[in-house]
């Protein structure tokens, strides 16, 4: 997030304004990707080809493969995780207050520029 506002939706290969993540995968390596609204960080991030981001339930909320950090910047924006995401966080190893399973947040237009890090593998 720019401390001057919100910066402009990069603009796609075919000319729509779309929002970017800012990825860190697990060795440490920082990749800027468009991503889709309306669609979850989760398919956001496995349709760039984060393979490291297992998520085998699907996006069902029920097995935390796709743990993610939340730039501390951006908690607030992306908000607080429901009950059933605190359940299965609080049983990582790796858990830690800017944690969130990236099938429970949604991306939009105002997560443009959401930097985040994929967790380590429990």
């Amino acid at each position: 997030m720019d401390a001057a506002g919100p910066l402009p939706l990069a603009r796609s290969a075919r000319g729509a304004d779309l929002p970017t993540l800012l990825i860190t995968d697990r060795s440490g390596a920082e990749r800027s990707v468009e991503a889709r609204s309306g669609r979850s960080l989760m398919e956001n991030i496995c349709d760039a080809g984060f393979d490291e981001l297992m998520a085998i339930c699907g996006g069902c909320c029920s097995c935390a493969t796709c743990h993610v950090y939340i730039d501390p910047a951006w908690t607030d924006v992306v908000g607080e995780p429901g009950d059933d995401e605190t359940g299965l966080l609080d049983s990582s190893p790796h858990w830690r207050t800017n944690s969130r399973l990236s099938c429970q947040v949604e991306m939009t237009d105002a997560l443009d520029r959401l930097r985040l890090t994929i967790a380590p593998e429990d």
